[in-house]
């Protein structure tokens, strides 16, 4: 279907016959007196019925290309039948922590230890990759929280985003109130049904400037479900003197994972939480998050427009060429 999105633009089509009329005539000056004039007169007459014929035909060519140019500035469009987008999925924000304690290597694959945030991006790439038809977000906390990615539909920016976050860039401690807190600004326009965080984190919240069970209660109110995620290791062995085995000792590196504040966040909000000890259990994490059931949304309706503006500026050159061809030609003959 054709049609000009700026029709009002037409109004102007009578603009340059107004400007015409309301012109003033030039002073009139003192006449010049011929006594042959009318010999003249009736010598020019041809020549006069010729100029005659390219005055009509150089104010058709104008008309034409005024109308012309009222035409592009109407923005004229080719709008196609109606596409129904259906988006079928929900809105998932993952909030991931890189603080400075995400470096521990403790994250065992094949009697390997590797650093907890090498882990976390594998597992999380992994399941950016099965959300097809969801809308994925990405925020990165460590002292302060920021919005690494929008939500989206481009999955693959968000993996890339996520494989170029290093540890110790928003700060070595851990903000989650804060985390949390943008993860509802970005979700409140949602569906109520569909608002979902997956924060994963290694510690305790020592930077917010928000308790994360108050923000868990404001989360609560905005029907924000926030699944929880403590990862780490419950226990290693440090080497030790000099790296031998004599004197080494266990240790937990996940003394500092505040779980009652994250089991506390999660079913304040009708999430779950979840402890990944080891990659194995963060992947598990993850499959079972990624179980929930699908929500249908509204499908969105568009129809998409072509634009047709160089169809009027082609033939608006046309005419402007025409139209000094013929005043050459008028002065020269």
């Amino acid at each position: 279907m054709f049609e000009f999105q700026w029709p009002w633009i037409f109004w102007l089509t009578p603009l340059p016959v107004l400007v015409y009329l309301l012109s003033r005539p030039a002073a009139a000056g003192a006449a010049l007196r011929v006594p042959f004039f009318q010999r003249l007169q009736t010598l020019d007459a041809p020549a006069q019925g010729l100029g005659g014929q390219r005055n009509l035909l150089q104010l058709l060519l104008s008309s034409l290309l005024w109308l012309a140019l009222l035409s592009g500035a109407a923005r004229p469009v080719w709008i196609g039948p109606p596409v129904t987008l259906e988006s079928s999925g929900r809105d998932l924000m993952l909030a991931v922590d890189i603080s400075g304690s995400m470096r521990q290597e403790d994250m065992q694959i094949s009697d390997q230890a590797l650093p907890r945030i090498a882990v976390v991006k594998a597992v999380i790439n992994e399941f950016v990759e099965q959300r097809s038809g969801d809308r994925l977000g990405l925020i990165l906390f460590g002292s302060q929280a920021y919005i690494q990615s929008p939500l989206s539909f481009d999955l693959q920016t968000l993996k890339q985003l996520m494989d170029e976050a290093q540890v110790g860039f928003a700060g070595q401690k851990t903000a989650i109130g804060d985390a949390i807190g943008f993860a509802i600004k970005r979700l409140r326009d949602r569906p109520s049904d569909s608002r979902v965080v997956i924060l994963l984190t290694d510690g305790a919240d020592t930077a917010s400037n928000i308790d994360p069970r108050k923000a868990a209660e404001l989360a609560a109110a905005e029907d924000v479900k926030i699944y929880t995620i403590g990862v780490g290791a419950a226990e290693m062995e440090v080497p030790g003197l000099f790296g031998s085995r004599f004197g080494a000792r266990t240790v937990n590196p996940s003394a500092d994972l505040d779980e009652a504040s994250l089991i506390a966040i999660a079913k304040t909000t009708g999430g779950q939480y979840f402890r990944a000890h080891n990659p194995e259990e963060l992947h598990e994490a993850y499959k079972a998050i990624g179980e929930l059931e699908p929500i249908i949304q509204d499908g969105e309706v568009l129809r998409p427009q072509k634009s047709l503006l160089q169809w009027p500026l082609l033939a608006a050159a046309i005419l402007m060429a025409f139209s000094v061809l013929i005043s050459r030609m008028g002065r020269s003959g």
